[in-house]
């Protein structure tokens, strides 16, 4: 399906023409053009980029890929990178989407069809109100949509660090190498989100410059303000979790410390006791008379002195926590 709108005095005119058109509805100041582009070819981003005037470093960046979450300035146009992100079983998984934002014109170029484009539609028309202030309406709605889902990811990666925390006192019923492979994917998918929403408060601040006239929109400012706070409620809540796995890292370190501990402290009280028997019956197996050599009452004296301070180091070690 062809995703592209037209907007004409901030009211949804047309929708799914084809992108061969948009340079017809861009040269009306008052018509808002947007059309999206999923892993289109050099060709396509060439011919987009005579139609709008884009800088050939933007159309570079968007062929080379990978790019950090930013936005250039160029004379006639901005290009923005931010990442959405999904889940794929326990991995999470960054979608790159680059956006050329114009004075009357937004095209979005998405990496893959894992970013729901559908869902940044249906949020415009949620707004529909706002659809007078043109790309800025536009670039709001898809930056809001961008933010919420870090935010939901964010909530349920928070969610496993607490279930992670609570799990290390339940010992006795959960596996210590799970419970290390449940760690380390959860600290790489903190990392990775970390990386693509950190950039995002410099995204959000560059946008908000009183010298951008873009989206200098003053109307609009209240809205992308929103964002940033919920950009900085983003990045908080990733240290947070990364904070709580460093804890969970040391507690578990801990743990194992305590244990060994409580091992070899055990280990040791029955190696005193096992000693005991060994010294007495070594003694007994003296070459050389003693009492009791020779007599059958001599190796009952044996075990009784065996049996009798076994038990009593037994005793002792008990009493003072050592076994």
């Amino acid at each position: 399906m062809l995703h592209t709108r037209l907007y004409r005095n901030g009211v949804l005119e047309k929708e799914g023409f084809p992108v061969e058109e948009v340079s017809d509805h861009v040269a009306d100041p008052a018509s808002t053009a947007w059309f999206d582009l999923c892993s289109p070819s050099a060709a396509d981003l060439g011919l987009i980029g005579e139609e709008l005037g884009l800088h050939e470093l933007a159309l570079e960046d968007v062929l080379n890929g990978h790019q950090r979450p930013k936005v250039d300035v160029y004379d006639n146009h901005l290009f923005v990178t931010v990442y959405g992100v999904h889940c794929e079983g326990d991995r999470v998984v960054p979608v790159e989407v680059n956006v050329f934002v114009t004075r009357n014109a937004l095209v979005t170029v998405r990496e893959n069809e894992h970013f729901d484009i559908g869902a940044v539609m249906r949020r415009w028309d949620a707004t529909s109100r706002l659809a007078g202030h043109g790309v800025t309406f536009l670039l709001h709605g898809l930056l809001d949509y961008v933010v919420d889902r870090h935010m939901a990811v964010v909530q349920d990666l928070d969610g496993q660090a607490e279930a992670l925390e609570e799990s290390l006192f339940e010992e006795e019923v959960r596996d210590g190498r799970t419970l290390q492979r449940e760690t380390y994917t959860l600290r790489k998918n903190t990392a990775r989100l970390r990386k693509i929403t950190m950039p995002m408060r410099e995204v959000l601040g560059t946008l908000l410059r009183r010298d951008q006239e873009i989206v200098g929109d003053r109307v609009m400012t209240p809205y992308y303000e929103d964002v940033r706070d919920h950009v900085v409620r983003v990045n908080e809540a990733v240290e947070s979790i990364r904070e709580m796995l460093a804890n969970v890292r040391e507690t578990r370190l801990s743990q194992q410390g305590f244990r060994l501990n409580e091992i070899m402290k055990r280990v040791t009280g029955w190696a005193a006791i096992i000693a005991v028997p060994t010294m007495i019956t070594g003694f007994y197996g003296q070459n050389v008379p003693y009492p009791g050599s020779g007599q059958p009452w001599g190796f009952f004296m044996s075990a009784m002195l065996v049996a009798v301070a076994s038990v009593a180091l037994y005793a002792v070690f008990k009493k003072k926590d050592w076994l």
